[in-house]
């Protein structure tokens, strides 16, 4: 299916059946929307209506150039234009690794918009933050960032050697061989260079995000090597409503490694 957000056309996978209680996932970097298929079946069986979207950038007709297009300002605002233009008051948003962070800010400055929330892998952006500034391993867990920030070099590093870098990303994962349902959308440099610019459009105020409300799962695999405990645990501290943390014995990859019981602590909600 495809949805329109102003003069944006996202692609999207739909599970279940419309009428259902409604969800919305969204993927991280360097994923698309088919690493939430397993999880997305498994929340159609039992009884929700769950859209998949391939976010700002990684679908051809939501690809606009430059890094101000990528602001999360404009990530949040993709996020209630589909919400609109599908017809959901309020649904059971879930989010890893980037779609995360976009979900953590959707719920914090939308709150009526959202049902319930699970982030998955990275946490609150205030606790990510502190941790990138004050926690000596979260510092060298982000290093990687700063390649990232480069235009240009990052792209080249990491498609060189057919995308070696690329697909080393996902060495970690419980099946590395996920890396061919994401590598001929990514591995492409037009979508490379869109997906690495939200990397590129942080700023200094990324972390000033007020404390979110709404029922709140946090699940955490603690074999991430991109994401630390000290930010983990520390999530708890920005989130005013119900709040459950879940460590899982996995990769930064969660939707991949463990769907089934991703796929629980979404629906126990």
């Amino acid at each position: 299916m495809q949805i329109s957000v102003g003069d944006l056309t996202f692609d999207a996978d739909r599970y279940g059946t419309p009428g259902d209680r409604p969800a919305l996932l969204l993927h991280g970097f360097p994923e698309t929307s088919a690493s939430w298929r397993d999880v997305a079946i498994r929340m159609a069986d039992a009884g929700r209506d769950v859209v998949v979207p391939n976010q700002r950038g990684y679908s051809p007709g939501a690809r606009p150039s430059g890094t101000d297009a990528y602001r999360i300002d404009l990530l949040v605002a993709d996020v209630i234009g589909m919400l609109d233009e599908l017809g959901f008051a309020a649904v059971d948003l879930v989010g890893h690794d980037w779609g995360s962070i976009v979900a953590w800010y959707v719920a914090a400055l939308h709150p009526d918009r959202v049902r319930t929330l699970t982030a998955v892998s990275v946490p609150h952006p205030a606790a990510f933050g502190w941790a990138i500034r004050e926690d000596e391993d979260q510092k060298k867990r982000s290093e990687y960032m700063t390649l990232f920030r480069q235009p240009g070099k990052a792209e080249d590093l990491l498609l060189e050697d057919d995308a070696r870098r690329l697909i080393a990303m996902f060495s970690g994962a419980a099946d590395p061989t996920i890396v061919s349902q994401h590598l001929p959308v990514v591995g492409r440099r037009d979508t490379l260079t869109a997906a690495l610019e939200w990397y590129r459009a942080m700023t200094r105020d990324f972390a000033d995000l007020p404390s979110v409300e709404v029922p709140t799962t946090y699940v955490w695999g603690n074999q991430d090597t991109a994401v630390g405990r000290a930010a983990a645990e520390r999530c708890a501290q920005h989130v005013t409503g119900p709040y459950e943390f879940v460590e899982l014995s996995v990769s930064h990859w969660v939707p991949e490694d463990d769907p089934d019981r991703l796929a629980d602590e979404i629906l126990a909600r």
